[in-house]
């Protein structure tokens, strides 16, 4: 049986890591108010790439608007499904995503099984640490391609200058599986990460206006 708490311990040191990484970042694109930023990753032959963002709300309202599937799946346009398999503790649960195909069907469906711990700091930012994991009860489908996500997350931080606002920073590096060329990949993910804090940004506003 896999120790779920150990490992959430150590991909929790890992994602901190990032964020504290000033160094060797390289621009990889940048649009909708979010820069994205890559460096060779440590875990795999391949990039760990870093998408940034200003989102207006704090982090107290960001973070479970991004994990939990009563929120997710209402705004993340890349998935077709997402659940919690198993919550282990409040802080500490694994997710089963399985997303769509991408790129008119170059990119067929894929899906991960994901550890999730939740750790807040004193200064206020909340962050949200993953890694792929075997469960039991999230079997691999013959209509997917089972995906593995390196160490990835997110941390939001309230700016000094407007609490009331944040930063958001995500840390992504995937092993998509199949026989994808790894320029394919390349190039998907950046536009994934712009994607992905512009899909939040306009569910939060969504959020608020049915408040």
């Amino acid at each position: 049986m896999m120790d779920y708490n150990n490992i959430a311990d150590e991909v929790t040191e890992k994602i901190l890591s990032y964020w504290k990484d000033d160094c060797g970042w390289k621009l990889a694109k940048h649009a909708k108010g979010v820069t994205v930023s890559w460096k060779p990753s440590t875990e795999y032959a391949g990039h760990l790439y870093r998408g940034e963002g200003i989102i207006e709300e704090i982090p107290e309202k960001i973070i479970p608007f991004m994990y939990l599937p009563d929120h997710r799946k209402k705004w993340d346009q890349s998935l077709k499904s997402y659940r919690l398999a198993e919550v282990i503790d409040q802080d500490t649960m694994i997710s089963h995503s399985i997303t769509h195909s991408y790129g008119m069907g170059i990119i067929s469906s894929r899906d991960f099984v994901d550890l999730i711990r939740i750790k807040r700091y004193p200064c206020g930012t909340i962050t949200t640490n993953s890694v792929s994991v075997k469960c039991t009860s999230c079997p691999p489908n013959a209509a997917s391609v089972r995906g593995h996500n390196n160490p990835c997350g997110y941390v939001c931080s309230p700016l000094p200058e407007n609490p009331a606002h944040s930063k958001i920073m995500v840390f992504v590096q995937p092993e998509l599986g199949g026989m994808l060329p790894h320029s394919v990949v390349e190039a998907a993910v950046p536009n994934n990460l712009i994607s992905l804090i512009s899909d939040v940004r306009d569910g939060l506003k969504t959020l608020r206006g049915t408040a």
